[in-house]
């Protein structure tokens, strides 16, 4: 029983980490309906489209075209601003082309069929680091300590009546809000709420 349990607890944390992966790509698909063409009115429709969207490392590009109508390459921004698709530095001919982008930076794609590229059908994205949820801050301010000695209570008035106190200055420090954890709270949950069902099948 316990080697089931052992099996089914290592396959509920792979199935996690698996999909915890999946969640942090997302699939562009360039130009959307557009797809990869030489677009009308030029290139403003890829850098408009580039602009809508935002890239991070392990997203996928996806690249629409017909075989023989179209190709994609990877090219410097050298390449890609005069449209030179002599060193490409990958090509791809058949469509539709999945690119993963597997760094952060700058990226351009070209068509380099001629006239195609500087017809506009020509994509330069910037592709941010994988996020993580932020560290919270340090602390900006300190609360005082505690003095040693403690002031005694005044002594009560001859007649009868509670002198009122003021109450002691306070000091009050607020800290900044903490950073936006959602993100990393549904990630971390997902292990949890799948292990926590493999459990409770056993039992």
């Amino acid at each position: 029983m316990a080697t089931n349990l052992n099996k089914l607890v290592l396959a509920t944390l792979v199935v996690a980490a698996l999909l915890r992966g999946s969640w942090a790509q997302t699939t562009h698909v360039v130009g959307d309906s557009l797809g990869w063409t030489i677009p009308p009115g030029g290139a403003v429709a890829y850098s408009s489209w580039a602009s809508q969207n935002n890239f991070t490392v392990d997203d996928i590009l996806v690249f629409n075209f017909s075989n023989g109508s179209h190709d994609v390459a990877e090219v410097t921004k050298a390449a890609f601003e005069a449209c030179n698709a002599t060193s490409p530095i990958s090509i791809s001919n058949s469509g539709p082309t999945n690119i993963t982008l597997s760094t952060a930076g700058e990226h351009h794609y070209i068509c380099t069929f001629t006239g195609h590229c500087t017809a506009g059908q020509k994509l330069a994205i910037n592709v941010t680091a994988t996020t993580t949820a932020p560290s919270p801050p340090p602390p900006t301010a300190t609360a005082p300590t505690p003095s040693s000695t403690a002031t005694p209570p005044p002594p009560p008035s001859p007649t009868g009546t509670a002198t009122p106190s003021s109450p002691p200055p306070s000091e009050t420090t607020t800290s900044p809000p903490p950073p936006n954890s959602a993100t990393s709270l549904a990630g971390a949950a997902l292990p949890v709420a799948l292990l926590s069902i493999a459990v409770a099948l056993l039992h």
